[in-house]
């Protein structure tokens, strides 16, 4: 089930999803900044925005079997970060590439396999970020080294020179044809990015 997320959060996640489409960052970086790539977040009409595609394309993929998003419990489509990164895949292998769909299909699946593989170790990796100590009841815990966490945090979104601006958007089951004003341009870098200004509160809202 969808979880209902605030209109900064959104934006942070928008931002992240033009990204993708831009090639600014891969889905791994999102990953391991500690974006939930698996989020069911955005409507079609926002995906078919921030990828500059048609809605029904994304409802013609939906019924090959090739990007499949969540459903609302009203049964409202609701797509991920993941989604939108095998929906440029898939663009950029069909217009580029000229792969038929079947040959697409096969491709993303492998790719999404090595994903796993590459968390998989990412995760073996990151134990050498981490130490253990003795709590207050004498229970041995895994205490993990943030601060490198938050550099990669800092290094990954400082140059995400984007700003997303949406109108007010809500979980209601009817707005499958979303079409929200959903725009994303290249701003001066003032600082820190919306991502990096709100992930803290992604983090948070995560935990839920």
């Amino acid at each position: 089930m969808t979880s209902r997320v605030d209109r900064q959060i959104k934006k942070a996640y928008l931002v992240a999803a033009a990204a993708l489409v831009e090639g600014r960052v891969s889905l791994d970086q999102m990953d391991e900044a500690g974006l939930n790539v698996e989020r069911p977040i955005f409507t079609v009409g926002q995906v078919a925005q921030v990828a500059d595609i048609h809605p029904q394309t994304l409802r013609q993929y939906d019924k090959l079997n090739l990007i499949v998003p969540r459903r609302t419990p009203g049964g409202a489509r609701r797509y991920s970060l993941r989604d939108v990164d095998r929906l440029t895949q898939a663009q950029h292998l069909a217009q580029d590439e000229s792969i038929n769909l079947a040959g697409i299909a096969r491709i993303l699946q492998l790719d999404e396999e090595n994903r796993q593989l590459r968390r998989q170790i990412a995760r073996l990796k990151r134990g050498a970020d981490s130490f253990f100590a003795a709590a207050v009841d004498g229970e041995v815990v895994e205490i993990r080294r943030s601060r490198r966490t938050h550099s990669w945090r800092r290094s990954l979104f400082k140059p995400l020179q984007l700003t997303a601006s949406v109108e007010d958007l809500d979980d209601r089951d009817d707005d499958e044809d979303d079409d929200e004003d959903v725009r994303h341009v290249v701003a001066p870098n003032h600082g820190r990015s919306p991502i990096a200004t709100v992930m803290s509160e992604i983090d948070e809202d995560d935990d839920e």
